[in-house]
Parts: C-alpha cells; structure tokens; sequence
C-alpha cells in the first residue's frame, strides 16, 4: 500500500501528472513482478497463466482460481484491523476480475504475540462475514519480529476474464465504487466497510454474470498501481497500446485527477469490452449504484498514452521498456 499525503500538492497539467505516475511508488512496485518470474523462469505460457489477476487451472467445465496477496509490513502494523478486513477483500477482486466467484480463504499471520495478532484475525472475521467467504485455515506464528499478513484464495468461474484478450477497436470501462472514502495514511479509497453487506454480496456477482453473458473477456481489478498501472498491465498482457481520455474519468467529488489515477479502490475494475456491448455493460454498474463509463480505448501498438483537452503525452512504451514482462509472446498488433 503506497503512501500519499491528502495535504501534498497534486499535480495538475497533463505532463506532470504523467511523471507523477512514471514514479508513483504503487505503480513502480509492480515491477518486482518481473523479477520474481524471471527467477522462477515462468511466463504467460506456464501453467496458471501468470499475468492474470489469478492462476487459472482448468476444471471439468469451468476453471478453478487461485491467488494470494501480502500485505506491506508498514500497513499490517499502521491499520492491523483494516489490513485484516483488506486480506479478504484485495483476493475477491482477483477472483472477481476473472469473472469468478470465491469459495474460500486461509491465511498465514505472524506477530509478536496474540494481541498483535487479534486485531489483524478480527478484521478477516468481519471482513469474511459481510462478503459470506469462509476462512477454511491457514499458518499462525505468534513468536515473530513483527506483524505480518498473507491471504489466499480459491473460486470457480465459468468463463473467464483474462489480461490477455483486449483487442484493438476494444473501449476500455472502468467500473468504481464511488461511495466511500480515503483510509488514511495511504492511498486507499474504500466503499466497503459503511456498506450493508447484503449490497457487498450483491456486488459479487457482477463481474461473473457478465462474463457469462459473454459481454467482456479482458480486464484486470485496479489495484496497487491505479487506474494508469492497471492500464499498463492490460496493455501489456494483451500487447495492445491504451489511451486513457482523463476528461473521461471521474474522480469522487474533491478527490483531485492526479491521485485517483494514483488510487487503489476497494471495488475498482478496468474491462476491454466490444463496442457494441458497452452501453449494456455500463448501466449494468450503474444499476448496481457503481460509477461506470468509457475511459478510453484500446488500439495497435504498445504505448500507455494520457489524453486530456486534446493533448496526448505517453506515460510508458511496455516494448520498449517491459512493465511486467509477461506480455503476450507474439508481436504486439500493428
């Protein structure tokens, strides 16, 4: 969880909010994704696909998904209660973001001792019985240095939305919660601890039924690298070039452009959908109460670009500078 300050000055101009992505600290971290795969020397054609917001293992009929999430030792210590609700609810996006839905979750928590630990159980506890997502087990060391978080989970889709499906002539919708507000120290914008769970529920399904409907086959959940570092990701997994329309994406009232390009939503996703299908994936949200709209759109080539009051700066080139290195083996569309 990168920090921001909601006093610091925000950058305003279309160039300088692009260098303020090129070095967020949320958009940079996920280039130890590179790294990691590199050493384990896996990529897109491994099993489980890496790239994706899950590892997809084929099921009979459907696929079965699965993915972790650690949680930054700063953010365990800073807010143990909401990076225990967080531990659920950051693995339901990624079931989500495939167009599954979860079954279940364990998790491995390390403290100092039990009180330090409570807190961090507590927030998983309410967090799984307001989503209705069992805790099945997991690793607890009650002995450690200092307190730490991993969550893992498993569900089911029956058809997939995956990063490597967007296609040039796509439209890219983003579809975020608006109804919450920032968790201070960092750049967290939550709309889940006020909601009824009923609606959190209801939510859940979203992402799965339109998938099954076959309305969207790209997407990713806007995680830690914001809308821009989510975008780059997509792109490059689907070795296509993404022009984010800044005039198109709306930010909750006082929230300035710049940190919600920045911002790592509670429910927050970007999807690659066919033209024709947009206006029924958009009012599909938008009936949920869920800010939707075409941000963008997804063409040939490899770029990230900003575009704003008729001006375009280029925020990365992924062929020329690799984000993930898990793009697509073949060339990018040209």
């Amino acid at each position: 969880m990168a920090r921001h300050s909601a006093q610091k000055s925000w950058p305003e101009t279309l160039q300088d909010i692009a260098e303020m992505l090129r070095t967020d600290p949320g958009v940079l971290g996920k280039r130890d994704i590179d790294a990691s795969c590199r050493a384990l020397q896996i990529d897109p054609a491994a099993p489980g696909r890496p790239g994706d917001d899950c590892a997809v293992l084929r099921d009979g009929d459907g696929h079965l998904l699965f993915a972790m999430e650690g949680f930054i030792n700063a953010f365990v210590e800073a807010d143990p209660w909401f990076a225990g609700w967080c531990g659920i609810m950051v693995n339901l996006s990624d079931i989500l973001a495939m167009g599954g839905r979860p079954l279940a979750v364990t998790d491995a928590v390390w403290a100092a001792d039990f009180p330090h630990a409570q807190e961090i159980l507590e927030g998983m506890r309410a967090a799984s019985a307001a989503y209705g997502i069992p805790i099945v087990g997991g690793h607890t060391n009650l002995r450690a240095g200092q307190s730490q978080l991993a969550v893992s989970i498993i569900g089911r889709a029956k058809a997939l939305i995956t990063s490597f499906d967007a296609k040039p002539g796509d439209v890219l919708i983003a579809a975020i919660d608006h109804r919450g507000e920032y968790r201070a120290p960092f750049n967290n914008w939550q709309a889940a601890l006020s909601a009824p769970p009923e609606r959190l529920r209801s939510d859940v399904a979203l992402l799965p039924a339109l998938a099954e409907n076959g309305l969207c086959r790209a997407g990713k959940d806007i995680s830690q690298g914001g809308i821009a570092g989510t975008a780059l990701m997509l792109a490059e997994c689907s070795s296509v070039a993404i022009d984010l329309d800044l005039d198109r994406i709306k930010p909750p009232e006082g929230v300035p452009q710049a940190r919600w390009m920045a911002t790592f939503p509670s429910f927050g996703f970007l999807l690659a959908v066919a033209p024709e299908n947009s206006l029924e994936t958009i009012d599909h949200f938008k009936n949920a109460g869920v800010w939707a709209d075409e941000i963008g759109r997804i063409a040939s080539g490899s770029r990230l670009t900003l575009s704003c009051g008729g001006h375009t700066e280029t925020l990365w080139d992924h062929a020329k500078s690799p984000y993930l290195g898990l793009g697509r083996k073949e060339a990018a569309h040209a």
